[in-house]
């Protein structure tokens, strides 16, 4: 068995590659492929936290795994990760584990490269201008995928806390030295999200932080931060405004983002306002973008079969590479 740290995933495996990865687990996930039930959530509301078991298999990679993954905002104060988390990796020809990985790190990089995927495929080419509402645990991942996708001139970076912006901003640029667009602290979401070609939002929010009436003609907004139903980053305005709106798993999110789910049960929207799955649109047999002028919108909650798929490109790169601790129960 094989034991991979932060330190080994980040010798072996760039965002390019996760977003990549992301890509192929969204086109299985959508053409039927894998197994993937909802994930179990239990809450542990005397933390204000919760803990999700997030199992998937993947038929034709022959591998399975479950991420067990916590989210714990308070943690920040304790000095530890706010979404720590573990995933193990089974080999399914014969059962038995072959790889533990650290998933705190693991879901970093593949929630930033679900939305890097997305933006890859439904993002003006041209894009200039990037926002990013909420600077947590996930958001200097989500800030590389949408670097790594496109070349912005400059990236607007707002946080309801305004005293941690600079430490980010400056933590940001130490990390992304490939990318020379300018990280800009603001002060308010309006100001973020004013003029934007690609909008991400990264915050565990139960009110809306984004405005949908200033968000431009052709922008392309990832929706990530809201995975319970109670919590809501996005007014009903931007969904109604939305041309195209797409999720990694349209059961999971109907189930556990209060994106959807909030409007839909005050009547704002129906269902037929979301056109599909992401991987729809990889797979070919739905459109995405189709004119300049399209509000896009993507939104996820995360689905196991991003981190089966992610996790086994990396245990096949560390293999090749002789990276990690290998481990023997015997």
């Amino acid at each position: 068995m094989l034991l991979l740290n932060k330190n080994d995933m980040e010798k072996i495996f760039s965002m390019r590659e996760a977003i990549e990865a992301c890509k192929l687990a969204f086109q299985t996930y959508s053409t039927g492929g894998s197994v993937v039930p909802l994930r179990t959530n239990i809450e542990v509301s005397k933390y204000k936290g919760a803990t999700l078991f997030m199992p998937g298999y993947v038929e034709t990679m022959d591998f399975a795994g479950i991420k067990i993954v916590s989210v714990f905002p308070e943690n920040a104060a304790l000095g530890k990760p706010t979404v720590p988390a573990t995933m193990v990796l089974v080999d399914s020809t014969t059962g038995e584990v072959c790889c533990i990985l650290d998933g705190t790190y693991l879901t970093k990089l593949r929630t930033g490269a679900a939305a890097g995927a997305a933006t890859d495929i439904m993002a003006c080419p041209n894009a200039e201008i990037g926002a990013l509402i909420g600077i947590g645990g996930q958001a200097l991942s989500q800030l590389d995928a949408m670097l790594t996708t496109r070349e912005l001139k400059e990236v607007r970076i707002y946080n309801r806390n305004l005293n941690k912006l600079e430490t980010f901003i400056n933590e940001a640029k130490a990390v992304l030295k490939y990318s020379n667009t300018v990280l800009i602290p603001v002060t308010s979401s309006d100001e973020a999200i004013f003029n934007a070609d690609i909008i991400t939002t990264v915050t565990t929010s139960i009110k809306p932080v984004l405005n949908g009436n200033k968000v431009k003609k052709g922008a392309h907004v990832n929706a990530v931060g809201s995975f319970m139903p109670h919590m809501q980053e996005l007014d009903d305005n931007v969904i109604k405004r939305a041309d195209k709106i797409f999720v990694d798993s349209l059961d999971a999110v109907l189930a556990e983002s209060g994106d959807f789910i909030i409007p839909l049960k005050n009547g704002s929207i129906n269902k037929e306002k979301i056109n599909g799955e992401l991987g729809q649109v990889i797979a070919g047999t739905i459109k995405g973008r189709e004119f300049k002028e399209e509000i896009t919108l993507f939104k996820t909650v995360g689905i196991a079969v991003q981190d089966v798929v992610t996790a086994f490109k990396i245990y096949q790169k560390a293999n090749i590479n002789n990276i990690g601790y290998k481990y023997n129960f015997n």
